[in-house]
């Protein structure tokens, strides 16, 4: 498996620079005669495109999906998808102005260290947040197979910088907290939080500074006994496709780091009986015991950094002189990723799950609609 490719059974192979012609993603093993909805594809796409608001990069991209292979007479045929957006609004120059000099916690140095300087280098080419748009049109599809089955994958901004929102939701009704995330600028389920969110980061970008933030997300109808034990994790699963998210930081699941604090009575769930199933009374664990599923939703938070990209004036060097330097970037940066990276979230976790789902055989290898 190479480092562009994620999945088993569902696999998708990842393509595309941020400032080359196109971002694209090639996606094989769907299920055949599922109805390709190209709309809600772009939806989808729409949702972590560029220039949204004021609060976003003033990159302009309309990130218009392509089909190039694997949809006939609107419907999947089962041979592989390959989707491509076109990037038409960017500027180079700018990066060919600070080309010597290694951008902090940027992957100037590793890159030069790993490909020899012959990466491409303008707006991060490989390593751009750009690609993620591959994860969510393949997450789109996904989605389409899974919300057949009845599995929804969901996600929202619970805190920017120090302001967090402690509220738990309920799972029940998944669409309508996707309409109330909808309505806020910054992807959040409360009105009142969401306002000072997006003060926070319009008073990091007049700074010419940025902040970052966590996701929440929840997965829910998962049935028990999906993964296994030791590298066959969910965990494991899970967290190497997240760390795929450029700017990913951290990952915990159920009660995640507050275990330490906790003692065995305050973690355990109990099982109980509810509706004639076996269920826990509370999901500390988040959905996941021993890598295994318990059917209860899979709950997990993601930490999101900083923007590297400022316009504050900070300490580098010049790899070519080998001198210590100042720079101060241009070009167009989100001041906060975390908005535009909740759908990526989703996304990622959806093609997790159906890959699972497809390798246990819970999901058939055609669909009838």
């Amino acid at each position: 498996m190479g480092d562009n490719t994620l999945g088993t059974r569902f696999k998708i192979s990842s393509f595309g620079e941020s400032h080359g012609k196109v971002i694209g993603v090639l996606i094989d093993g769907t299920p055949a005669g599922l109805n390709f909805d190209l709309e809600f594809i772009q939806h989808e796409l729409d949702k972590r495109k560029p220039g949204q608001s004021h609060l976003a990069t003033a990159r302009k991209e309309s990130d218009k999906v392509e089909v190039l292979s694997g949809i006939f007479k609107d419907k999947t045929t089962g041979a592989p998808i390959c989707l491509i957006i076109k990037n038409q609004s960017f500027d180079s120059t700018k990066y060919d102005k600070f080309k010597e000099f290694l951008r902090p916690s940027h992957v100037d140095y590793v890159s030069i260290k790993k490909y020899g300087g012959f990466a491409d280098y303008r707006g991060s080419g490989r390593f751009s947040g750009r690609i993620t748009a591959g994860f969510v049109m393949a997450g789109a599809i996904a989605k389409l197979i899974l919300n057949k089955f009845n599995i929804f994958t969901f996600a929202y901004t619970e805190s920017i910088g120090k302001i967090t929102d402690p509220t738990e939701y309920s799972e029940d009704n998944f669409e309508q907290l996707v309409k109330i995330r909808e309505k806020s600028l910054v992807k959040s389920l409360n009105a009142k939080l969401s306002i000072k969110m997006e003060n926070e980061i319009e008073s990091v970008k007049n700074l010419k500074d940025s902040v970052g933030g966590s996701i929440k997300c929840v997965v829910k109808n998962i049935p028990p006994g999906i993964g296994g034990p030791v590298f066959n994790s969910l965990e494991a699963k899970i967290s190497r496709a997240i760390f795929a998210i450029p700017a990913i930081k951290g990952i915990e699941f159920g009660a995640g780091f507050k275990v330490a604090n906790m003692k065995g009575s305050e973690h355990n769930d109990p099982w109980i009986i509810k509706n004639g199933e076996i269920s826990t009374l509370k999901n500390d664990s988040g959905g996941i015991i021993g890598g295994i599923s318990t059917g209860m939703p899979i709950t997990l938070r993601v930490a999101i950094k900083p923007t590297a990209s400022i316009g504050m004036r900070q300490k580098t060097v010049n790899f070519r002189t080998m001198k210590e330097t100042e720079i101060e970037l241009e070009g167009d940066h989100d001041p906060c990723i975390v908005p535009r990276a909740v759908v990526v979230v989703e996304s990622i976790l959806a093609i997790v799950f159906l890959d699972q789902l497809l390798i246990e055989g819970k999901i058939p290898s055609v669909l009838e609609n």
